[in-house]
């Protein structure tokens, strides 16, 4: 199997397919507000006020919606995430012409940028390629690929301390470890754990794993840069984790023979062989 979307390694296991629909398929509706009734003060001082908060709506091929918060810069940014229709029609209010003339705007200008970015890092222009991520950003602080491709522009690099900042910076954008963007953290943990840095590459998958314990291809690739780092007990466990959702899954299989084979007879005893049901044996 190829790794999970960069360079060929049949060893690293694929991040899975996205939950929500892909959003390029989905219609535009436009901005939406939705008000909520806030008070300030106290006893004869207190006061009540409408608090309006300005949402991105869009509508997927099979009628579901789908919501996401404009942050200052009026950019759809952060977790997109599904509500009903009752619940569309009946908290959401339409704000004629704010997308066009508040969103667009800015929205397109972020397009440029990380266009102009990627045309950078295909000319293997690193600098020219951060300078335009990091203008993106202004827009955007949360922009998944941008702080993805950052990362990975400091780790090719070897600047350790803008690394460093970079992945506090990743580990606080919780859109990032979400579904919808799971081939993005895959991708940088597998690079992390390429060039050895195994104590970040590992905090990326329990991170994500936090968000879904039920994904065998998690739990391989976090024993992956477990067993590499020298931690065999700690990379069992997780295969032993990803063989119980998966039975057949095979490269976790012979990863788990391979680290059983080297480990003293005494620490194999904590890590049996896991049954494979007859109907899902290779």
């Amino acid at each position: 199997m190829q790794d999970a979307h960069t360079t060929t390694d049949p060893g690293d296991a694929a991040a899975a397919s996205p939950s929500l629909p892909e959003m390029e398929q989905c219609r535009i509706l436009g901005v939406y507000s939705m008000s909520k009734q806030t008070k300030t003060g106290q006893g004869g001082t207190s006061r009540a006020y409408d608090q309006k908060t300005y949402w991105f709506i869009r509508r997927s091929p099979e009628g579901d919606y789908y919501v996401q918060a404009l942050n200052a810069n009026a950019i759809p940014s952060g977790p997109v995430t599904p509500v009903t229709k009752g619940e569309f029609l009946s908290n959401y209010q339409p704000e004629a012409g704010y997308y066009e003339k508040r969103c667009l705007p800015f929205i397109e200008s972020l397009k440029k940028k990380i266009a102009l970015a990627e045309k950078h890092l295909s000319e293997d222009d690193l600098d020219g390629a951060e300078k335009e991520f990091l203008k993106a950003l202004l827009l955007d602080e949360k922009h998944p690929k941008a702080n993805i491709e950052l990362g990975k522009i400091y780790l090719d690099k070897g600047d350790g301390r803008k690394l460093a900042a970079a992945l506090r910076r990743i580990f606080s954008i919780d859109v990032l470890f979400m579904e919808q963007e799971r081939h993005l953290f895959n991708e940088f943990a597998i690079s992390l754990r390429k060039e050895k840095r195994y104590a970040e590459s590992v905090s990326f998958y329990e991170k994500a794993l936090e968000r879904n314990a039920d994904d065998e291809n998690l739990h391989f690739n976090v024993a992956r840069a477990l067993s590499e780092s020298g931690d065999a007990a700690g990379a069992m466990r997780h295969l032993d984790q990803a063989l119980a959702l998966n039975p057949g899954f095979e490269q976790a299989r012979r990863l788990l023979g391979h680290l059983r084979s080297a480990v003293p007879p005494e620490e194999n005893q904590a890590h049996p062989e896991v049954t494979v049901p007859k109907e899902a044996a290779p």
